[in-house]
């Protein structure tokens, strides 16, 4: 499988850098990794028109023998515009160490130092690796905010802030070193930089249109906000006031039925030390629930509506209703991974992907963070099938290797399926 070339921006001391990154693909039984390059020199530009008035006339650099290099050339510009999952702001990581660990922020940097890591792996920046290895927390970062938590937590992210203010300048001029900004055709360039400015130029336009009707939209915005004002309110349910969730699971051969709830965000299932309590039917689930000491051990009973679930199972008033929000068919959609991009439902992946980041994170499991990752091919192809964008390079297939490791994170989450 031929991964994509993806153009990338990155936040330098010398400025912001367009270039393109071939992430991690296979050929001839060997993985690869490449940036747009030569030798030594790591190829960058200024903007899109530069970069694509080199890839159009450029006759030797590191990505010439890609799989999927000869695509490239007949890019137009805007094509090659990094999108916001793939600017890196080398420069501005000081700042977001000095962030509380939040979600976002772990993020963020966790996409940086995953790019600096394959910076440092394709280029054999050592000084890089020794930065980078020698804090525990850089190799964490991947896992989410679970890591950073409590006391241990803290102080994992404080040896982080601490590496990055001593050792960050290391790595950032590392970086800047290998930076070669190459000439291109005048020729070509003026006619690039043309296709660049006409693109800005209606970009500006669009945006000019939707600010000139943002009076007529807030007002009608207003009114809609009236009128739901006026409409009695629905009561949120059992459920609702709870805050915990009946979910169903269809899988290839069955359905299931358990429940999830958010604590802090963070995801909580009806079960223990990573394994989902799971009913083939709503009734059986609200038979099980009425016999209360069957969940003394289960991370919900932390929840403090717990105890109202027991009481109404208890005196058979509970009801177990799947919104269908809360409802996650897993089957069929490998194969339609492997069909083409067109056969996939964006919605039913969407929710596959949500149920299991929310059972592997809930369980402390970083495999699906990990294959799911924009630096893997199938995390690759989710975020392209999930985030469509003219802009960017379509996944090219066959994906014989994005169906198999999808099927191992399914088959990974059905394991962790208690039956009952």
């Amino acid at each position: 499988m031929a991964q994509d070339i993806v153009p990338i921006e990155l936040g330098l001391p010398q400025g912001d850098l367009v270039t393109l990154w071939a992430p991690r693909w296979r050929e001839d039984g060997e993985e690869w990794e490449a940036f747009l390059g030569d030798d030594e020199d790591l190829y960058a530009f200024p903007d899109a028109a530069h970069l694509a008035a080199f890839i159009r006339t450029a006759e030797q650099h590191d990505l010439i023998d890609h799989p999927a290099w000869h695509a490239v050339p007949a890019l137009n510009v805007p094509e090659l515009i990094p999108d916001d999952d793939h600017s890196y702001d080398l420069v501005g990581v000081p700042e977001l160490v000095a962030e509380d660990p939040d979600t976002w922020t772990i993020s963020e940097l966790a996409e940086i130092i995953g790019i600096v890591r394959s910076l440092a792996d394709v280029c054999e920046l050592d000084e890089v690796h020794e930065v980078l290895d020698g804090t525990e927390a850089f190799s964490l970062l991947h896992q989410g905010r679970l890591p950073f938590t409590g006391r241990d937590g803290e102080r994992l992210w404080a040896d982080l802030s601490e590496a990055v203010s001593e050792k960050w300048d290391t790595v950032l001029d590392a970086i800047d070193a290998l930076v070669t900004v190459p000439d291109v055709d005048a020729g070509v360039l003026e006619q690039t930089a043309e296709e660049l400015a006409a693109f800005l130029e209606e970009s500006a336009e669009a945006e000019a249109g939707v600010e000139n009707e943002g009076g007529r939209l807030d007002e009608d915005l207003a009114e809609a906000e009236e009128d739901e004002e006026d409409e009695d309110e629905v009561p949120a349910g059992f459920w609702g006031e709870a805050g915990i969730d009946p979910i169903k699971i269809i899988t290839a051969d069955k359905e299931y039925y358990t429940l999830r709830c958010y604590l802090d965000d963070e995801p909580i299932f009806l079960g223990s030390e990573g394994q989902i309590d799971a009913y083939t039917s709503p009734k059986a689930l609200a038979r099980q629930l009425a016999d209360g000491s069957s969940f003394a051990g289960t991370d919900l009973a932390e929840v403090s509506t717990w105890p109202e679930v027991l009481a109404k199972a208890t005196a058979g008033e509970l009801e177990i209703d799947v919104d269908a929000d809360n409802t996650y068919v897993l089957a069929g959609l490998a194969e339609d991974l492997a069909e083409s991009i067109d056969a996939i439902d964006p919605t039913q992946l969407e929710l596959a992907v949500e149920l299991l980041t929310d059972a592997a994170d809930w369980a402390g499991d970083d495999s699906v963070s990990t294959a799911l990752s924009s630096s893997e091919s199938l995390g690759w192809l989710v975020s392209f099938v999930l985030r469509p964008d003219p802009n960017r390079l379509a996944p090219s297939p066959p994906f014989d290797t994005e169906q198999s490791e999808w099927r191992k994170l399914v088959e990974t989450f059905e394991n962790r399926l208690r039956m009952h």
